[in-house]
């Protein structure tokens, strides 16, 4: 697979045509390669790419992979930042996800890891059943406590045919509460707020100079190359993805034939992707760049959906930028599906 991967990087190598600036592991269980391998891998990718001298390069990793012997070699290595996904500090929380790791490791990997790297972002899950907004609470304030500089908070969502879904649909779990996930969410926005954080994305929180340069990436709209099984590359007006079965992976590359199938986005869908991605951060949708990218129509369109939003406070206009509220936040995924162009 490692090999696979790194053949894949030298097939594609001419499909970049921008310098290299992020980096990241993510995907599977990066945190299961070894340090040589990462190594062999980033070797690869400087080999073949311009890479700028300081990239940020990320590892994903559960609290139960990190122990201290693996984070003091990551520590060693070119990895600079650490996203953990933690999910939550309280060991009921995590037997609820069916997470393998428990409270205790999660802690354990933190002490460790804050010590060793300075740029760590955590993931927590909100909107947890019969979770107090006082325990929301202290699970955000335990992460202050640990400097973390970064996190990642998403609402919980039930997967068809999960065990989680089996439990709620038996009654051995009480459904999901949107107003409780709600609650939750201005809880987050207003403690991160509390402690320094910018709300730059929807889900994403950081300390200055501390934002995901390599997911700010993809809400600018800026390409990108994933390698792997199941791996998504995006180029401005294409987008395309592997094959997920890791046997079919190999052989494909083994075979020199890129085992992947390409979309070529129509202008709509171009349209619809910057409404989606622009709207969820602090940098919004620019009507300059919509008229000047994709027509007088489509701004025309854009300004008619917003005009409705404003009127009930979720959106508004700022400098010829849109923006949404503070009431309009937790709701911004349906409001820009309302205002995509259905071609």
């Amino acid at each position: 697979m490692i090999q696979a991967i790194a053949d894949e990087l030298i097939m594609r190598k001419n499909e970049v045509n921008e310098t290299v600036e992020t980096i990241y592991f993510g995907g599977g269980t990066p945190s299961l390669l070894t340090i040589d391998e990462i190594q062999f891998l980033i070797n690869t990718i400087q080999e073949n790419f311009d890479v700028i001298n300081t990239p940020e390069i990320t590892l994903e990793a559960n609290p139960d992979d990190l122990s201290e012997e693996k984070i003091l070699e990551l520590a060693d290595s070119p990895i600079n930042r650490l996203s953990i996904g933690i999910q939550s500090f309280f060991e009921e929380d995590l037997k609820f996800m069916n997470r393998s790791h428990s409270a205790l490791e999660s802690k354990d990997c933190l002490s460790v890891a804050s010590r060793h790297f300075e740029n760590i972002t955590i993931d927590l899950i909100y909107g947890v059943p019969n979770m107090s907004i006082d325990k929301w609470t202290e699970n955000l304030q335990i992460a202050f406590d640990f400097g973390v500089n970064h996190i990642s908070s998403y609402a919980l969502t039930v997967e068809p045919k999960t065990a989680l879904d089996v439990f709620i649909k038996s009654g051995k779990f009480p459904p999901l509460d949107e107003q409780l996930a709600s609650d939750h969410f201005d809880v987050l926005v207003n403690e991160t707020e509390k402690n320094g954080f910018i709300h730059y994305e929807i889900s994403n929180f950081g300390k200055p100079n501390f934002f995901s340069k390599h997911n700010t990436s993809y809400w600018h709209q800026k390409q990108y190359l994933g390698v792997g099984p199941s791996a998504h590359s995006f180029k401005g007006k294409e987008r395309s993805w592997n094959v997920s079965n890791n046997a079919k992976y190999i052989k494909s590359i083994q075979d020199k034939i890129l085992p992947r199938e390409v979309e070529i986005l129509a202008v709509a869908d171009q349209f619809n992707e910057y409404i989606m991605t622009g709207l969820r951060t602090i940098w919004g949708v620019s009507l300059d760049v919509v008229a000047q990218d994709y027509g007088e129509t489509y701004k025309t369109h854009l300004l008619n959906g917003v005009e409705v939003y404003q009127r009930i406070g979720l959106l508004k206009i700022d400098n010829n930028i849109v923006l949404t509220t503070q009431k309009g936040k937790f709701l911004v995924d349906g409001i820009a599906s309302e205002l995509f162009m259905i071609d």
